[in-house]
């Protein structure tokens, strides 16, 4: 297992103590989700919403919006919305957040996009910049929700 494997496992474990196993594990398919995939778009356990990192593709293509980081950064954040509110959760559930940019440079530009949905309150949140995202992306983001699980 992969370090960044570990560190989520680990933090995964702390989150949710040992009764986790008991609470069960919903995976949420949101409408129009790529199938196929090797993963889950997201995953409820308890009170706790685990996003997959989310690119700008515009709904129902694998296109990228086009424009450049600003629109991508609109896109990949109207695409978590997609999934929270298909599981029951806003934007204000969310908790932390993880950035990855193709490019730090662009910072600035994600930031102020960001800000825009993010008004108050904002939730915990890093920035990393990797060698390459998946289809070429600028930006990817996944988060973590607190949200109460459907009954």
């Amino acid at each position: 297992m992969g370090g960044r494997a570990l560190g989520i496992a680990a933090c995964a474990t702390l989150l949710l103590g040992s009764g986790a196993a008991a609470q069960g594990k919903e995976v949420i398919r949101a409408p129009g989700a790529p199938p196929g995939l090797p993963f889950s778009p997201a995953v409820r356990v308890g009170d706790l919403l685990f996003l997959s990192g989310q690119i700008g593709t515009v709904p129902g293509t694998r296109e990228l919006a086009p424009g450049g980081i600003g629109p991508e950064t609109r896109q990949t954040l109207e695409n978590i919305r997609t999934v929270l509110e298909y599981a029951g959760a806003t934007l204000a559930d969310v908790v932390k957040c993880t950035v990855f940019l193709q490019d730090i440079a662009e910072w600035p530009a994600m930031n102020e996009v960001y800000r825009e949905f993010f008004t108050e309150d904002p939730p915990a949140r890093s920035a990393v910049a990797g060698s390459g995202l998946a289809l070429g992306a600028r930006v990817e983001i996944e988060c973590i929700a607190a949200a109460r699980s459907k009954k």
